[in-house]
């Protein structure tokens, strides 16, 4: 169970990354508030899993899914660049959360 916490810790992170883009500055309330929100929940997620997960592991995986999905929305969302460097550094990233996975 806690990996599955930890992975949804990790989409409320990428819902926070994607919400500072739309609070220019923390100056619009609404996207302010979602964002904050979602920080909140993605830390209290996180650790909540690392009560169960060692401390390395559970933060690279953390921050690997945000930065995963990020770049995932970045490029559906807002047309960011799908260059093959960027999908092979991408992929390099993901190899690694699940080596970590796998060396749990």
């Amino acid at each position: 169970m806690s990996w599955f916490i930890l992975f949804v810790a990790g989409l409320f992170e990428v819902a926070w990354a994607v919400g500072l883009k739309y609070t220019e500055g923390f100056t619009r309330l609404w996207p302010s508030l979602f964002t904050a929100l979602a920080m909140l929940t993605s830390i209290g997620l996180l650790g909540l899993a690392m009560k169960n997960l060692p401390l390395g592991t559970a933060y690279a995986i953390w921050t690997g899914v945000g930065a995963i999905g990020t770049v995932i929305v970045g490029i559906l969302l807002f047309g960011e660049s799908i260059a093959l460097l960027r999908l092979l550094s991408i992929l390099l990233i993901l190899c690694g959360l699940v080596g970590l996975k796998l060396s749990h």
